[in-house]
């Protein structure tokens, strides 16, 4: 009996993630960013995601041929298989089928609405049939928040967009009344001025993992587990957190990566 306790043991020890191989260099791969607040600027160059990718890529010692593209399609291309992998990004049971993830943050979203839409709660927003949503075409987010996207959709009451400058035109522009947003927009909104004329709700919801978007198609599961290794190591030796410190004050950054 002790004999098979620790062969079960040692098999669980050697198979953990903390044992994970090396990722295989044996050929080069690709990884797609989006443009997205702190996230990512195509502007800059900068952001979370692409210091993300940077230490992934030194750590592993790969070559990794990174793009930037829309994030509708980001998740077409994983799909397919003909791209390796993308960044924060969140799970649910349709990308399960074709997506692996390693997480590295957790957020909460909001709405954000124009104080002249007489918005005072979020059902306040889904009463008014004349106020119009604004969302990142592909984007899923909170529970609460996809709810709300979904009954208005069927309402003909979303407009989509290929990123968030759209919207927050759409927004000062009055041509819609609220969108969705996370801690990682909340630059822009100082520097478009647009708290003058907004306020922010939060969705009642739990935060939401975020992470390393593996292509199922493109990576076998023991892939996979070697490249979330590396996560897992960026998450326990504090360079995740090191990375978000440059964005975030240390408060903010602690709840993002701390869960």
């Amino acid at each position: 009996m002790r004999g098979r306790l620790f062969a079960i043991l040692l098999a669980l020890a050697l198979g953990g993630p903390a044992h994970a191989a090396s990722p295989d260099c044996s050929r080069s791969y690709t990884l797609a960013l989006h443009d997205h607040g702190l996230l990512y600027s195509a502007e800059t160059d900068t952001g979370i995601d692409k210091d993300v990718a940077d230490e992934l890529i030194r750590r592993s010692g790969c070559k990794v041929v990174v793009s930037l593209m829309p994030r509708a399609r980001i998740w077409q291309l994983i799909e397919s298989g003909a791209l390796d992998f993308s960044l924060s990004g969140i799970s649910n049971p349709e990308r399960d089928r074709f997506a692996g993830f390693a997480w590295y943050f957790s957020n909460k979203y909001y709405l954000l609405v124009r104080n002249d839409a007489g918005v005072h709660a979020l059902t306040d927003f889904r009463k008014n049939d004349r106020l119009q949503l604004g969302v990142i075409r592909s984007f899923r987010y909170s529970e609460s928040a996809n709810q709300l996207v979904d009954s208005l959709q069927e309402a003909n009451r979303v407009s989509q967009a290929g990123g968030l400058a759209p919207l927050y035109q759409a927004l000062m522009q009055g041509h819609i009344q609220g969108m969705v947003i996370e801690p990682f927009d909340f630059p822009a909104l100082d520097e478009k001025r647009i708290r003058e004329l907004s306020t922010i709700l939060e969705f009642n919801d739990p935060a939401v993992a975020h992470g390393l978007i593996m292509s199922r198609k493109a990576l076998s599961a023991a892939q996979q587990e070697s490249w979330r290794a590396l996560i897992n190591g960026m998450r326990s030796d504090g360079s995740m957190r090191r990375i978000f410190l440059k964005y975030f004050k240390p408060e903010l950054a602690d709840t993002l990566v701390n869960f």
